[in-house]
């Protein structure tokens, strides 16, 4: 629910500065905010509010490394050696690829190609360096590549650079391997402390620095001042969703001005021509949240090949730009209508789950297009409080090579997808913590993007969900709590320009310095309507926005807003309270709000909680079976649970069988023998060549109380075997296993891995049983809490 901010007092000092930069302001808004930031001197306060007053750090601040960088190049240049920028197909690795080839093109020539770049496809590579691409660059006789935005933990692909004579210059601010990879340097701010003002650089942020450090080696050289790289600087900075302190908020700052400065005399026709479409003039920050950088990493997403990107951003043949940017718009609007689908068919998943035992979403679908993923999750995690993986089915991939237990030349069903975080849970090391269940994946804390064979999946999601409640077992209750911080309470008739103009002093906006959110109580909304987005070329598009009137008890006038992405019926009809942004419309020439979250009065009742003093829960396990029954007798004849359970979803049952016949739940089981996973894969099979001989019947049941094995693994064992050679028939509730003739020269290639997914299968169970015998009580009646609720008990 709400968490409001606490009134603090403001230091004398803090006004008066304000005040020189907002003349009009009272000042009294923006000074809590600033406080709530760690603004504590008169110097850090100027500095925050006016660049032109920080001190920016040298790009020699990254050591040994810059040095031998720079070096490196210039020895390239004087050599005249075949140099390529290898990119990402992000905003971020975009924009970084656009300042490198825009400012090393200052001391390499272009024209007879001994500067190039390469943009892996997001549909049929993936993030970082990949061998085949590296392979392509030799046989244009590349010497040296110089990444940007990837390329730190790809040891694998640099080895095998390296051994065709190619020399790598790393440029990334991404998650660091412990050992260094074997590279002329490797400029990377997670290599500086947290506190440094260059630690949360994005990747265009370093791809400039490397350019900054040249510029002072070879003053002479460049034709083009290095400032005009900032508006590519601020795009990248901003749609990375980086903490914008030190000095990303000081590069922001710079390039937002120059950004601005393209309408009216557009040096870069490609970015000019973006701002028009998406109708903005570049003065804000949101101008690239919400304008060009969805643009941009759109093209990816709908195209997979995002190369044009950068003649889009760097060319200035303006006709050519002008039809790049049609291009990129189009892929936005197409983007939008997959996104608003995707997240319509993840919605449906959700409401067919139990949300109360579930830690983190893993849900995948074969018809999902991958592009899209990232930002569904981002959505679905914010709005249930759980971090969230989603994962599309479609397409196969050859997996030879990638780990010993894989048969060579084998191909498998691959799942790709991305994961989000929320609530600052460390994403990246809890999709670490099942690396062995993955085929690749990387990232950092807030994001992560992963691959893993479609047969792991469920063991994938159980793993997850388990480490995820091993972490915060003693903070069970904030998993899907969403306790939203408000920034500022007002009413509407505050809301306008003088508040508008204050809280621009903040900008830009982003991670560590976000968008002020205010809330508006008891209030209501009045002239909803909502349409569909149209494309460039008049179409419509499946993608919806509500506009409105917002009003309450302190003003006669309503005020305009918009709540992207939802339809005029989802707003309640009595009053509300909504939480929201305050923006100007460029287009519109208004200003207006922005709906983030809303409440209705009716919505805001909570569910009294459910007292389960008439009828506990019962912990009787791991004791002799006879003491157990003994302690149940005098307790209201209790509901006893002998069998331990596998999951969450085995006790959800007893949870309602108990609260609803108002019994006392006796959880009375013990951890049963756990064999090793080979052992029960050989006694597996050894009931199958029984079976097959003597021509009986078994049940599920029985095979699962013989084997002490849960429905997942044995459906996996079951594949397994008939690659091996056995027919597996069901009739009457039964199964028949009879042995086919298959010669072990004829066995599937994918044998190898379906027995190592097995394996692994059974240890997760394991994992599993160890854990419910041990799990604290508390935890257990706070789950069933949670059901009941779910349930609407």
């Amino acid at each position: 629910m709400w968490q409001i901010q606490p009134t603090l007092d403001v230091p004398e000092w803090v006004i008066p500065i304000i005040q020189e930069y907002a003349p009009q302001s009272s000042g009294k808004y923006i000074a809590q905010l600033l406080l709530r930031r760690r603004i504590q001197t008169p110097q850090q306060l100027v500095g925050f509010l006016n660049p032109q007053c920080y001190q920016s750090a040298s790009p020699f601040e990254f050591g040994i490394e810059m040095e031998r960088a720079v070096e490196r190049l210039v020895l390239a240049r004087n050599n005249q050696e075949i140099v390529t920028i290898w990119g990402d197909f992000d905003a971020d690795g975009i924009t970084a690829t656009s300042v490198l080839w825009d400012g090393l093109g200052q001391f390499f020539n272009r024209e007879n190609q001994q500067l190039s770049y390469y943009i892996p496809n997001r549909l049929i590579e993936s993030h970082g360096l990949n061998c085949t691409g590296i392979d392509q660059l030799y046989q244009q006789g590349c010497r040296l590549i110089v990444t940007c935005d990837t390329g730190s933990t790809n040891l694998k692909e640099i080895e095998y650079a390296n051994q065709l004579g190619i020399d790598i210059i790393v440029t990334d601010h991404h998650t660091l391997l412990e050992e260094r990879p074997p590279v002329i340097a490797i400029i990377n701010p997670r290599y500086l402390s947290p506190d440094h003002p260059l630690y949360h650089l994005s990747g265009v942020a370093v791809a400039y620095k490397l350019v900054e450090a040249l510029y002072e080696i070879l003053p002479n050289i460049p034709q083009r001042p290095l400032e005009d790289l900032l508006d590519l600087v601020a795009i990248g900075l901003i749609a990375d969703l980086v903490q914008l302190k030190g000095d990303c908020r000081y590069l922001a700052q710079l390039g937002i001005e120059k950004l601005q400065q393209q309408l009216k005399n557009p040096t870069r026709p490609g970015v000019a021509k973006l701002l028009e479409l998406c109708k903005r003039t570049g003065d804000r920050p949101t101008d690239i949240s919400f304008g060009l950088g969805p643009r941009i990493n759109a093209v990816s997403r709908i195209y997979g090949d995002a190369k044009f990107c950068v003649e889009l951003l760097t060319s200035r043949d303006k006709k050519r730009c002008q039809q790049l940017a049609l291009e990129t718009e189009l892929a936005n609007t197409r983007r939008k209508a997959l996104q608003q689908d995707v997240t319509r068919d993840v919605m449906a998943k959700l409401r067919k789950i139990d949300l109360s035992t579930t830690q983190v979403i893993v849900l995948s679908d074969a018809q999902w297009p991958g592009g899209v993923l990232g930002l569904v999750a981002g959505q679905v995690a914010q709005n249930y409080g759980r971090p969230t993986i989603l994962l599309t089915t479609e397409g196969t991939i050859n997996l030879s090579g990638y780990g010993d237990q894989l048969s060579q030349n084998s191909e498998f069903k691959l799942a790709r997808g991305s994961a989000r975080s929320v609530n600052q849970i460390d994403l990246y090391e809890l999709v670490k913590s099942q690396s062995h269940l993955l085929h690749r994946f990387g990232g950092h804390p807030l994001a992560a993007g992963l691959s893993l064979p479609v047969e792991n999946i469920p063991i994938f999601t159980d793993a997850i969900n388990r480490q995820m409640r091993e972490q915060v077992e003693s903070d069970l209750e904030e998993i899907g709590q969403r306790n939203i911080q408000v920034d500022l309470v007002c009413t509407v008739a505050e809301l306008g320009v003088d508040l508008f103009q204050e809280l621009k002093l903040l900008e830009p906006c982003g991670m560590g310095n976000p968008v002020p959110k205010l809330l508006i109580q008891n209030c209501w909304f009045t002239n909803a309507w909502h349409s569909l987005e149209q494309d460039v070329r008049g179409r419509k598009v499946q993608y919806i926005k509500t506009t409105f009137e917002l009003w309450d008890e302190s003003t006669t006038t309503g005020f305009p807003g918009v709540w992207w992405g939802h339809y005029k019926d989802e707003l309640p009809e009595g009053r509300s309270d909504v939480l929201v942004e305050l923006d100007f419309n460029t287009f519109k020439k208004q200003y207006e709000i922005r709906v983030l979250e809303l409440y209705s009065a009716e919505n805001q009742a909570l569910i009294s909680s459910i007292n389960f003093a008439d009828h506990p829960i019962l912990d009787y396990r791991n004791q002799p079976l006879d003491e157990r029954l003994s302690n149940s007798e005098g307790s209201q004849n209790p509901l006893i649970l002998k069998d331990c359970p596998t999951c969450w979803e085995d006790l959800q049952a007893w949870f309602r069988r108990a609260y609803t016949q108002k019994k006392p739940l006796a959880i009375a089981y013990t951890l049963p023998e756990l064999l090793p996973p080979v052992k029960i894969w050989e006694q597996l099979i050894g009931i199958a060549k029984y079976l097959s001989r003597t021509h009986q019947a078994v049940t599920h049941q029985q095979l699962r109380h013989q084997l002490n094995l849960g429905g997942i693994p044995l459906k996996i064992g079951f594949e397994a075997l008939k690659l091996l050679g056995f027919k597996i028939e069901y009739r009457d509730h039964s199964c028949y296993i009879t042995r086919q003739d298959l010669s072990p020269l004829n066995a599937s290639p994918t044998l190898p891995q379906l027995i190592q997914t097995f394996l692994i299968a059974v240890q997760e169970e394991q994992f599993r049983r160890e854990y419910f015998c041990n799990v604290p009580v508390s935890t257990l009646e706070y789950f069933a809490i949670q059901t009941m609720k779910n349930i609407g008990v």
